[in-house]
Formats: structure tokens, sequence, C-alpha cells
């Protein structure tokens, strides 16, 4: 079976808001095991992630190249952010800052 081929994106506003959660998740607690980013997302959003929503996500950031997913055993495997993944993190959060102004009057 062949793999996807996804080229990574140029930045953070070509994922999802979900993707991009994940992405911080993982920066914060990874490497981490799926069931233990599935609990710190579902922190976030106050709400339950269910598997079909996360581990696709997730399998997509590692096709994408910022996530790398490796084997804690047969059955479980971790996950954490890639170099690409790091400097998409830094760019994001270097763009917010930019847009937003604190010296502004509101």
């Amino acid at each position: 079976m062949a793999t996807t081929d996804r080229s990574a994106p140029q930045n953070a506003s070509e994922l999802t808001a979900f993707q991009r959660d994940l992405l911080f998740i993982i920066a914060d607690v990874g490497p981490e095991k799926g069931l233990g980013i599935k609990d710190e997302i579902a922190e976030y959003y106050a709400k339950e992630i269910n598997h079909g929503r996360l581990y696709p996500n997730l399998n997509t950031l590692v096709e994408m190249g910022l996530v790398e997913k490796g084997s804690i055993d047969r059955r479980t495997n971790s996950y954490e952010l890639t170099t690409r993944g790091t400097q998409l993190l830094t760019d994001r959060l270097e763009w917010q800052a930019n847009q937003f102004d604190v010296d502004r009057e509101v």
C-alpha cells in the first residue's frame, strides 16, 4: 500500500485549528502516547475527543513531517514534534505576537 506524500505546510495557517492545537499540546507534553495527548486536548476543549478525530489528525501531522511517531510497545505509539513542527509553531507565535500590539489604544 502506497503512503500519501503530503508536503509540510509553509505556515500554520494551512492546518486546521485542531491540528494546530495538537501541535501545541505535543510541544508541551511530548513525547507522549496518543491517549495522553487525547486527555490534554479534551481538557482544553472541555469535551470528549473521539479516536476517530484524534488519530487521523495525528497521522496527517506525521505525514506532513511535523510530528514524529515512535513505538513504545506493540500497541502504543508516542508522538513528538519534529524540528520542522517546532519551527512552524515558533513562526506562528511570532506572527501572532506581531498581530497583537499591546501598546495600541482600544
